[in-house]
């Protein structure tokens, strides 16, 4: 059932058949919505993981050597997009004559090629080449992302924070994150001592950091349900009917609820 139909009966027999109103009530609470981000986006992670060797060892041909070079990628890439043959073969390095569209998707895929290429810059391994299709399922990626955390708020090097850190922006520290420029410092208190401090021990390790940024934690599917239903609970009873969710359907298209592909390759 595709949501992008819109009408309200199809509307409601998907958010049925895809079991996000677990208590068939036809009002979405955000535990429901939390719930179904949650699990979306653990299938994707599990799905992307999945398919990225298939995908790597059927690019990996000329000569096959355990490593995929931007050519064999790039390739693969003309011929999904129903290059002919020859054009493959002679194409022009800026492909002057392709659809625009086409060659700016060629232009992000090689400036995300070159991020991901930390080894050689003309070839990426099985675990770069996830970082580059999939960075949201890729450790190197949730790592790097941890690094320029610690890189931005551990003010004394010691690659550990602690509340004082993580709480008290300072000047020039607006690019360490939105969801941390949102909240008061009260705010990010509650939040190192409930998700990013595990352990209760005042200090949060790279482990505990990592755990805190990886996708697959509860929380973000949490913060995006509450967005959610923030924007689209006109009636104000912490539930959303099926007509709120009509009202606020391209809000609902662009999220992990319904294309969560797309709702992460956005962001990362």
């Amino acid at each position: 059932m595709a949501l992008r139909s819109g009408t309200m009966w199809e509307y409601s027999q998907y958010v049925r058949g895809q079991q996000v109103d677990e208590d068939g009530d036809d009002l979405l609470s955000i535990d429901e919505v939390s719930n179904y981000i949650h699990f979306k986006t653990r299938e994707h992670i599990e799905n992307a993981m999945q398919d990225n060797y298939g995908l790597f060892m059927s690019i990996d041909t000329s000569p096959r050597n355990g490593l995929v070079s931007w050519d064999e990628y790039h390739n693969y890439f003309l011929k999904q997009n129903s290059m002919p043959d020859e054009y493959i073969e002679n194409h022009e390095e800026k492909h002057a004559g392709l659809d625009k569209k086409l060659r700016e998707t060629i232009s992000r895929d090689k400036a995300s090629w070159f991020e991901a290429a930390h080894t050689d810059p003309d070839y990426l391994t099985l675990d770069e080449f996830l970082a580059f299709r999939h960075p949201e399922s890729s450790h190197a990626t949730i790592l790097s992302l941890v690094e320029e955390l610690l890189d931005k708020l551990d003010r004394n090097d010691d690659d550990i924070l602690n509340e004082d850190e993580f709480a008290q922006l300072k000047v020039g520290e607006a690019e360490a994150g939105e969801a941390l420029l949102s909240q008061g410092e009260q705010e990010r208190r509650e939040e190192f001592r409930n998700l990013v401090d595990a352990n209760g021990d005042g200090e949060a390790d790279k482990k505990e950091i990592v755990k805190y940024i990886d996708p697959k934690n509860p929380r973000h599917a949490r913060e995006e349900a509450i967005t959610l239903v923030t924007l689209a609970d006109t009636s104000h009873d912490g539930k959303l009917s099926l007509a709120e969710v009509l009202n606020k359907m391209d809000l609902f298209l662009g999220s992990k609820m319904v294309d969560t592909a797309k709702s992460f390759h956005d962001e990362f």
